[in-house]
């Protein structure tokens, strides 16, 4: 197959839209790691671990909990969702509690929640 085979071989009809699209398209990079922020979202656990965290800030035992899972399972997913800036913690003695990184994060899982909600 050649790389042409995938080209659209439609005309243009609105030549404007199109350039304006064409000049406000972000990088590459970019579209790469929001979906990979929206793969990190997309795991029925972590959705949970979010949704406990939009309620309150937890400590590691108390998601375990909350979810019926060990507390194994929710340090890894923690982990992977530190790591993709979504959620944050602060020690406290011995205590560690996450929350969600920032108001971006609860406003998009909310936002999510409440679509999600109106569709069923």
């Amino acid at each position: 197959m050649s790389r042409n085979e995938f080209i659209c071989d439609c005309n243009v009809i609105h030549q404007d839209i199109v350039n304006s699209t064409l000049k406000n398209m972000a990088d590459e990079n970019l579209f790469n790691k929001l979906a990979e922020f929206f793969k990190i979202l997309g795991d029925t656990t972590r959705t949970k671990i979010l949704f406990a965290l939009d309620q309150n800030e937890m400590c590691v035992c108390d998601i375990a909990n909350v979810l019926n899972m060990s507390k194994s399972s929710i340090s890894h997913q923690l982990g992977t969702l530190r790591r993709s800036g979504i959620v944050k913690c602060r020690k406290v003695g011995k205590e560690v509690y996450y929350m969600l990184d920032d108001n971006h994060i609860k406003q998009l899982f909310e936002i999510g929640m409440e679509h999600i909600e109106h569709k069923v």
